[in-house]
């Protein structure tokens, strides 16, 4: 018995499903209340990262429960799993921060092996936090599956004095609070007020940066990242969602049919233009990995440097995503980028129809106050920006959204650091003076282990009225969320070797967003013999575990980050097995 609108010979689960050898396996299925029409329907995984750690992702339990009833309204049979999340705020200034980065590989590895080990046929992935993003995107590449991606949606602004406040204003009170200029009592209110719903981090930090990049690359609905996650309207797009994805199937259309070179040119548009998080460099090239193709650092720094950036979100500009969502959100913008020919309008997205065809059913047009017409940009170029230089060969990224050109240009003598805590030790304490690049190494990939955040030192830097009076560069990482003028991803990294291990105190650094440029003033001659007396990488605490192993395997930050050989070196196709 099969599906009339369904092949299910070509489709995986005809492994657990069909035929007399699979008897034992359905008799699992009918323990769970399956029905027989059911079994012999394609199976979508609906894949969550909810869990009960942050706001994030505590709705998500509840907008998979619309999916599946789409998925089902379609023709299919829904089966719900979870993975893991690490949420950055928690995890934020601390030793949790390690596990950050490899939650991402590891959300892409368990979903993968779930959907592999059950022989589910298409996926519907549902992610609220930072790396859970990018995580469940990368899974529907890796898989080359049917995919639709859902965000679940942004926390809304709190309110105090009259005015929203968001977790961004929480990370730079306690600056102010160390500074002597927030009282106990005024710090208490706040942290009580910002976070006032569930949903992912309100500005465009990460979170809301790759929930952007969802829509631009064409794994998610039109519009169906902008709702707010306590708004149940977003149930209507958990149904479509499930009703898409049948489709894909049946039209045999795959994750690495939507995703390809042009539609993560598009992504990464969007992200220029919104002035999103530099973390969208480190995760869009491990996207295009998995799909075997070659966008690294570089390549999406070179759509960074000629985008306009025309959308006026926090930490650079004055609005959170319920306002972008309230004046028509990412299709309006990608509108706008259309206007002025820089979109791939032939890319196919998760309806089955193309980023032109979704786009020419947008009425709504820029606001002026969110969005502004493309023609009349907050800047000329976009609000992240790729740096090279003989500190960093294979690159580095630093956002510049909100800042104007003349404090896009730094020099400076380097305050060295060996680790986030360091630093943070000495920002607290004022152990640096104004005009000084500090530069905190051994945080990359492979050498912190897991490339932290340092958004606790450059929050604690803002809150004490330095964050433009100082610069700061470093091998790891910077959140969504961060202000000034902090320039992360350098590369290669102080473990492998790279020139930021060979910086000493008072080395004068010149960082020069306007030409994208990074550079300490030593000769050739000067690093090769500190080189040669390099002692090489400090070693971690971290001998065994996760943590390790991801040390172990990961790649340089210019290619994403990755963990494994990606789909160059593939030799076994999924979907046809």
């Amino acid at each position: 018995m099969t599906s009339q609108r369904f092949d299910k010979s070509r489709l995986p689960s005809r492994h657990v499903t069909e035929g007399p050898s699979r008897a034992p396996h359905r008799s699992y299925f009918y323990a769970m209340g399956i029905t027989e029409q059911e079994i012999h329907q394609p199976w979508v995984g609906v894949a969550t990262c909810w869990n009960e750690a942050a706001p994030c992702n505590i709705a998500l339990n509840r907008q998979a429960q619309s999916v599946k009833m789409g998925v089902k309204k379609g023709g299919g049979t829904p089966r719900e799993f979870t993975t893991i999340t690490v949420t950055d705020g928690i995890a934020m200034g601390h030793e949790g921060m390690r596990s950050s980065l490899a939650s991402r590989d590891a959300i892409a590895d368990t979903v993968e092996l779930t959907m592999r080990g059950h022989c589910y046929d298409a996926l519907v992935g549902l992610a609220g936090c930072d790396k859970s993003l990018p995580g469940m995107m990368m899974a529907m590449v890796r898989l080359n599956v049917p995919s639709v991606f859902i965000y679940g949606g942004s926390i809304l602004p709190g309110k105090l004095n009259g005015r929203d406040v968001v977790v961004q204003d929480v990370f730079e009170a306690v600056g102010k609070h160390q500074a002597g200029t927030m009282s106990d009592a005024e710090l208490d209110i706040l942290e009580r007020v910002a976070c006032p719903s569930a949903g992912a981090c309100g500005g465009q930090y990460t979170a809301n940066t790759m929930a952007c990049v969802s829509e631009a690359i064409g794994l998610a609905l039109l519009n169906s990242s902008g709702a707010p996650a306590p708004y149940e309207s977003r149930d209507q797009y958990g149904d479509a969602s499930g009703v898409a994805v049948m489709h894909l199937i049946e039209k045999n259309i795959r994750a690495r049919d939507i995703v390809t070179r042009k539609s993560l040119e598009n992504a990464a548009r969007v992200v220029a233009c919104t002035g999103g998080s530099t973390n969208a460099g480190l995760h869009l090239p491990a996207i295009a990995h998995e799909a075997g193709i070659d966008f690294d650092l570089f390549d999406v720094c070179d759509i960074f440097r000629d985008t306009p950036y025309f959308v006026s979100l926090r930490p650079g500009g004055q609005y959170v995503a319920k306002d972008m969502y309230e004046v028509g959100g990412v299709p309006v913008v990608m509108k706008e980028l259309r206007k002025a020919g820089l979109l791939h309008e032939d890319c196919i997205t998760a309806s089955g129809k193309s980023l032109g065809e979704e786009l020419d059913l947008i009425t709504r047009e820029a606001d002026g106050r969110v969005i502004y017409p493309i023609e009349t940009p907050i800047t000329r170029t976009g609000g992240v920006v790729g740096l090279r230089g003989n500190i960093c060969p294979d690159g580095a990224i630093v956002k510049v959204a909100g800042m104007s050109d003349e404090e896009q240009v730094f020099t400076g003598p380097a305050r060295v650091f060996e680790s986030e805590e360091e630093a943070f030790e000495a920002v607290q304490k004022r152990a640096y003076k104004e005009g000084e690049v500090i530069v905190i190494r051994n945080e990359g990939p492979a050498g912190g282990p897991g490339m932290r955040e340092m958004l606790a030192t450059t929050a604690a830097l803002s809150g004490q009225g330095m964050g433009k009076k100082v610069a700061l560069i470093t091998d790891g990482r910077f959140s969504g969320a961060t202000r000034g003028f902090c320039v992360g991803h350098v590369g290669p990294e102080a473990a492998h070797g790279g020139p930021i291990a060979l910086l000493q105190n008072g080395d004068v650094i010149t960082i020069n967003a306007l030409t994208g440029t990074l550079s300490v003033a030593l000769s050739d001659a000067e690093l090769a013999a500190r080189k040669a007396q390099w002692a090489g990488p400090r070693r971690t605490q971290y001998e065994t575990g996760a943590v390790w192993k991801f040390a172990k395997l990961v790649g340089g930050a210019r290619w994403g980050a990755v963990t494994h050989p990606g789909a160059k070196a593939e030799r076994h196709i999924y979907m046809d097995q």
